[in-house]
């Protein structure tokens, strides 16, 4: 069914968590999962990680090693990076992990193509992954309670998809990019309590789940979602208050001011139209320092 469709039959649904589960299914198509579920009943193998990252990305190429390295800490084994027609040095940083086959490389051209992306990641590799985060490149996740994202994750498996909080981060007044790793560079962050941070992203399982319905929430096939305490969702993220006190996703939206205008000139991944200067304005949040 397509987007359209599947957009009118949804938005009938007056609960938004059910809406948005329909919403997800619905676009998969009805057919499809009914295939999937039947396949996935009679599925039995084990899958090769534990944790796995999903993420679209056009010229990204100077944070890819940060990004990398730091979930590498956290305890994922392995990274599905779409590649939506970067020019910069995308595939030379990339290209040591792609060889060690820490990072499976897809050229992934086009406009729009992040649910794409995460549609053909979830047909692929499904079975691969016991946990697969869904996140862009200027967004880490850092554990707070415990000792990586992999072990937060064990204390969660019963659910079949996790949603965790932004935490914001400024330009900390920086004009131009200066030397130095992104979480280095940029230590102010908004309140806890911002509205933004009312944003999740999702770490699910994908033989619980459709796809994405969205860059934020899953289309679960079974289970229930939860919050970061281990909570079941019974609210959009909307209408919750952002928890970061067990685990977060430090959101680093402009960096500096100069490295802003250049995430402008590359566009978006799902909409046509460019990040106008209010975007700066609304994500420049240096309320507290670490």
């Amino acid at each position: 069914m397509n987007k359209v469709a599947a957009e009118i039959i949804a938005g009938v649904i007056p609960h938004k968590m059910t809406r948005n589960r329909w919403r997800g299914i619905l676009r998969y198509g009805l057919t499809n999962a009914a295939r999937l579920m039947w396949s996935l009943k009679h599925d039995t193998s084990e899958p090769r990680y534990y944790l796995a990252v999903c993420a679209i990305a056009k010229n990204e190429g100077p944070y890819f090693k940060e990004w990398i390295e730091w979930h590498r800490s956290q305890g994922v084994e392995k990274f599905y990076i779409y590649d939506n027609e970067s020019t910069d040095c995308t595939r030379q940083v990339l290209q040591p992990y792609i060889d060690s086959g820490l990072v499976e490389y897809t050229w992934f051209p086009g406009q729009r193509r992040q649910l794409a992306a995460y549609d053909d990641c979830f047909e692929r590799h499904r079975l691969e992954t016991r946990w697969l985060a869904v996140i862009d490149l200027d967004e880490f996740i850092v554990p707070v309670k415990d000792r990586s994202v992999a072990g937060f994750l064990r204390r969660m498996e019963r659910f079949s998809a996790v949603e965790i909080n932004w935490l914001v981060y400024g330009s900390g007044g920086a004009k131009t990019r200066e030397p130095g790793g992104v979480m280095e560079r940029f230590r102010r962050h908004s309140q806890p309590g911002h509205r933004l941070n009312t944003h999740v992203k999702s770490i699910v399982d994908p033989r619980r789940v459709f796809s994405m319905t969205g860059c934020h929430e899953a289309a679960r096939l079974s289970g229930q979602a939860a919050d970061s305490h281990g909570v079941p969702l019974t609210k959009g993220f909307r209408d919750r208050v952002p928890q970061q006190d067990v685990i977060r996703i430090n959101h680093y939206a402009v960096k500096s001011y100069e490295e802003f205008l250049a995430k402008r000139a590359r566009g978006r991944a799902r909409v046509a139209t460019l990040r106008d200067m209010n975007y700066f304005e609304s994500y420049d949040l240096n309320d507290i320092a670490e």
